[in-house]
């Protein structure tokens, strides 16, 4: 018999100074929060992955520097990873094109909240489309993600059948501003970026894996107010 979400909240609570939570359903995470009597933070749920948009906003800035003005492509689903890249690339300043198939866009209230933070922002616009092109064209940062996330393996002949087309490779990067930038938050599949662009110079990607270390060390230690 499996545990309630709240006994388990106060028992982690008694074993730990903090708790971090990769769970399936955001709203386990979030009652997870709710009877924790310490902080919880949210290492990937089905809605959100905030931990991964720290690590590539930090590699972002390390290449760039200031990255306010700069222009984000995305191609491929709107999941969990672009929800919390919205926020942020937004937050940053950061002009935002979303590229998904028919029928995988970004959920409507996370994309709301965005267009608010654009308004807030003079210098950020988002765009969307299903055409890959027109969001990369032009733009300083190419990100992708696998295109079947957990819990959606009985959906794969589909997706993959759907997301034809949105492959990142070099056809498609050269379509981006000269010294354009590639982020994946791996693990990466073949169908989603080509080698010629995954293994390139524009590629962040390895950059950006380790910045996970990095930023989750970061957020633990603000946490438990070490900084």
């Amino acid at each position: 018999v499996n545990e309630t979400m709240k006994d388990t909240a106060l028992v982690l609570s008694r074993f730990n100074s903090i708790i971090l939570a990769r769970v399936f359903a955001h709203s386990d995470v979030t009652e997870l929060a709710e009877h924790a009597t310490v902080p919880v933070i949210n290492a990937l749920s089905d809605r959100h992955h905030p931990l991964q948009t720290l690590a590539d906003l930090m590699a972002l800035q390390q290449h760039f520097g200031d990255v306010k003005g700069k222009t984000l492509a995305w191609v491929g689903d709107g999941n969990n990873v672009l929800h919390d890249l919205m926020y942020g690339a937004t937050k940053l300043g950061m002009n935002l094109r979303i590229a998904t198939p028919t029928g995988y866009e970004p959920d409507s209230e996370v994309m709301k909240i965005t267009e608010g933070l654009v308004k807030e922002n003079g210098t950020a616009a988002i765009v969307s489309t299903t055409d890959a092109s027109e969001a990369v064209a032009g733009a300083d940062v190419v990100v992708t993600d696998t295109w079947v996330s957990m819990g959606q393996e009985d959906e794969y002949a589909k997706r993959i059948a759907e997301f034809d087309g949105y492959q990142v490779n070099s056809k498609l990067m050269s379509q981006a501003n000269p010294g354009a930038v590639f982020l994946h938050c791996l693990p990466r599949h073949q169908e989603e970026v080509a080698d010629e662009v995954f293994y390139s110079d524009a590629s962040l990607v390895f950059p950006e894996a380790e910045n996970r270390m990095w930023t989750v060390m970061a957020v633990m230690a603000a946490q438990l107010g070490k900084l």
